[in-house]
């Protein structure tokens, strides 16, 4: 089942919450919009089959559809929660730009910051998704997709989103099976970081679902959350987003 809730709604531009609670990993039947959307992920992934591609969205990984395009769906790991940014026509086109968008700590941020500005959706809002598209449509400086096995890059984000990665590069890859070094080579070329980097990426995208959410104990959730300690939690955090813990509890609280 699904659920929409429009958030921000304006001639120019719509946002919406969609919450979904399907189960299945088989892919929906086709949909259509006349709209072209930027999908972001706020809880959860599902994967995307469209024009030709196939990707698997979570909070670190959203998708661009544009309109008239066949898109379906599916959903192995359960319910999620997104937010669609929906602009009329042919204002965006795919052209040779790939399906995912890559959503870095400061795309996320400005996610997040969007669903909270939908007293003035005239200027706080349409300010706060030319933010958020600045972000999400940027040119990346090689978005062709390199050689390997997706599958395995694939296996690999989920564990770690899972929380399953054995707490280190060897463990994960003998949990997939395969070389340390092949797995990091291959993660690189599809998913565009290391899977440290990756790692840490999830790992503040979990500790700004928490802070949105009320949470005041940085030292406790620093912990929850793996790092050895608060201050590896504010360096890590302000290299991927540019904000310490404390500036981005202000941000959201």
């Amino acid at each position: 089942m699904r659920v929409t809730r429009r958030v921000v709604e304006d001639p120019h531009f719509a946002v919406r919450v969609v919450e979904c609670s399907d189960d299945h990993a088989r892919w929906s039947a086709p949909e259509w919009t006349s709209d072209a959307e930027v999908v972001l992920v706020r809880r959860g992934r599902f994967r995307v089959d469209a024009h030709g591609g196939r990707v698997t969205v979570d909070p670190t990984t959203g998708y661009l559809h544009p309109p008239g395009r066949e898109i379906r769906f599916a959903h192995p790991a359960g319910g999620d929660v997104c937010t669609s940014i929906a602009l009329p026509g042919e204002v965006l086109t795919a052209g040779d730009r790939s399906l995912a968008v890559r959503v870095d700590a400061r795309l996320e941020l400005a996610h997040r910051v969007l669903l909270r500005t939908g007293a003035d959706p005239a200027f706080a809002g349409a300010e706060a998704v030319v933010d958020l598209l600045r972000l999400a449509l940027r040119r990346e400086p090689d978005e062709t997709p390199a050689p390997g096995r997706h599958e395995l890059a694939d296996r690999a984000r989920e564990a770690v989103l899972a929380d399953e990665d054995g707490g280190g590069l060897v463990a994960l890859a003998h949990r997939l099976e395969t070389s340390p070094s092949h797995l990091s080579r291959t993660f690189r070329h599809h998913v565009g970081m290391t899977v440290s980097r990756y790692r840490n990426r999830v790992r503040i995208s979990c500790a700004l679902q928490r802070i949105e959410s009320g949470e005041t104990d940085l030292a406790g959730l620093a912990f929850a959350l793996g790092f050895s300690d608060q201050a590896h939690f504010t360096r890590t955090m302000r290299r991927e987003l540019g904000h310490t813990p404390g500036r981005v509890r202000a941000l959201l609280g």
